[in-house]
């Protein structure tokens, strides 16, 4: 089963989307595309979506498994090629606060890294995360 999702065009460069549930969100073009940047764009909602994606994984995995974990933050970069015009490169860090040992802690990562958004994205795009323990 599938999840159902509504977008309708607000105007050339913003949209407004619903989730099956109701929730709703909007988007605008960046402001290299004739946009604003007043809101998420479709790429930066892919780039977002790898981050929330390995931070879901990674806290259902620790849960799953009864392995402490008091909480992960992440900061991500979108990196822009101009031709073909795409995400060259997703960068950044992800901070895991654990008591667990290091064999859990790389199982965890393992399990972020290898999240259902990480694997859905074209191998040509660069995923350069660093996972980092922070106390």
């Amino acid at each position: 089963m599938g999840v159902k999702f509504k977008g309708t065009m607000i105007n050339p460069v913003e949209v407004q989307v619903e989730h099956e549930a109701g929730n709703q969100i909007m988007t605008m073009a960046p402001k290299d595309n004739g946009g604003d940047g007043s809101r998420f764009s479709p790429t930066d909602l892919c780039t977002a979506s790898l981050g929330v994606c390995m931070t879901t994984i990674m806290g259902m995995y620790a849960r799953d498994h009864k392995i402490p974990l008091e909480g992960i933050t992440f900061e991500l970069e979108k990196i822009m090629s101009a031709a073909p015009r795409r995400i060259a490169a997703i960068r950044g860090t992800v901070w895991i606060r654990s008591s667990c040992s290091e064999a859990e802690l790389a199982r965890i990562v393992d399990a972020g890294r290898h999240c259902p958004v990480a694997l859905s994205l074209h191998p040509d795009l660069k995923q350069e995360i660093t996972f980092v323990r922070r106390d």
